[in-house]
């Protein structure tokens, strides 16, 4: 073991504590051990300097991963592939006669009026799997007794399971995001445009940072064939997740969403069918960044919070990844190819709210196969995980996003 005299630091380090001197430079190398991957058997103890230092104590990094995800995960079914969902349209009145009667009129009543019902059939899946071999023999030779081997081999099932979890999770959010760029497609090639609604704001796309600055900033209108002129104390983007008036503005705007997708209504699907989501069913899902900042710079000075809280909801620390180093840009930034192949880009999302209909992960299979290698002693373990991954462009899906 390597041993340092540290009492020069230690007593520079209790004149700062006691505020006897003022702040200095502190050596502190070979103070903190950095660990090694590999031990040096050279190291020998401080007696009689040939015998080689022993292990005492052995931690395994064993930690199980929730995970932290929205919760889509449907009901698995054993047998069979296809999920089926079947919906009816919403028939036509048409006039009734009982109070417009008339002598010597025939009124007709066996016509046959046949409901209009289509079926939906999603019979795709994805899968993968974690293989990892364990050796029945040689492992032991690390170890002092069973319950340190017993640990050793937990800590590499965890490790696995870890991996299943964090690949899993990341095909979640990738079925969030495909669905919000469904949405955001349908929705700008409405505008002309490929998949941009900078400048638009539709009932599925919520614009929230152009809905505010028409409101309370509305640029000079133009004159003649020129373009209107930008009101200059318009909220930016990188201002609005941390502005009190804007997130309010958010939370108002939100909240008669929640309302809103309760009465059924065409227009918050790209599919245009007659569908309603009532509040046992709605899915809403946030960004942390704007959830946390509207803790922080709304609720912790408002007086009646109860009267400007944000939906209850699910949070997300990204939708696609956290980038280097978890900036805002990243964080709500999401760049796919989308179901079709084609591509959408889109910065600044906030949250979605959902349909627990409109996607989902279902099917779920999650398996292990082992095979035993009598020549070489171990085995192989297979974690496969299968699943169909669907959105349902008929269902109510609603994106809220600052651009």
């Amino acid at each position: 073991m390597d041993v340092k005299q540290i009492y020069t630091l230690i007593n520079k380090v209790s004149g700062e504590v006691l505020g006897k001197t003022d702040i200095v430079t502190e050596d502190l190398t070979g103070i903190v051990d950095l660990g090694k991957e590999v031990f040096n058997q050279n190291a020998v103890d401080n007696y009689v300097k040939s015998l080689v230092n022993h292990i005492g104590k052995v931690i395994f990094v064993n930690r199980p991963y929730a995970g932290k995800v929205p919760s889509v995960l449907m009901d698995a079914w054993e047998f069979g592939s296809v999920l089926e969902k079947i919906s009816a349209d919403v028939p036509e009145a048409e006039e009734n006669d009982t109070w417009d009667l008339e002598d010597g009129t025939e009124y007709k009543q066996d016509v046959f009026h046949k409901p209009t019902v289509t079926a939906k059939f999603f019979n795709s899946k994805v899968t993968f799997e974690v293989p990892v071999s364990i050796t029945e023999r040689q492992v032991k030779e690390s170890f002092i007794n069973a319950a340190q081997l017993n640990g050793f081999i937990s800590m590499i099932y965890a490790a696995v399971e870890k991996s299943m979890t964090i690949k899993a999770d990341a095909l979640i959010m990738r079925t969030i995001n495909n669905m919000i760029a469904e949405t955001v497609l349908a929705d700008a090639q409405a505008f002309g445009a490929t998949a941009d609604l900078a400048s638009a704001s539709t009932a599925r796309c919520v614009n929230l940072l152009k809905l505010y600055n028409d409101k309370y900033f509305p640029a000079t209108p133009a004159t003649g064939d020129g373009e209107p002129t930008p009101n200059p104390n318009a909220l930016t983007a990188a201002k609005a997740i941390t502005d009190p008036d804007f997130i309010r503005f958010a939370s108002y705007v939100m909240g008669t969403y929640a309302d809103r997708l309760q009465s059924i209504s065409t227009v918050f699907n790209v599919g245009g069918k007659e569908r309603f989501t009532p509040k046992d069913m709605l899915h809403v899902v946030l960004l942390s960044d704007f959830a946390k900042a509207a803790q922080t710079y709304l609720y912790s000075d408002t007086f009646n919070r109860g009267d400007v809280l944000l939906p209850q909801a699910e949070t997300v620390p990204f939708w696609q990844g956290s980038g280097k180093n978890y900036d805002f840009a990243s964080t709500g930034h999401i760049n796919v190819k989308e179901s079709g192949g084609k591509a959408v880009e889109i910065t600044g999302v906030l949250g979605v709210m959902f349909d627990r209909d409109a996607l989902g992960v279902c099917n779920l299979d999650r398996r292990v196969t082992t095979n035993y290698n009598a020549k070489a002693e171990f085995f192989n373990n297979y974690y496969k995980f299968d699943a169909g991954y669907f959105n349902d462009t008929n269902e109510n899906f609603v994106v809220f996003f600052i651009k």
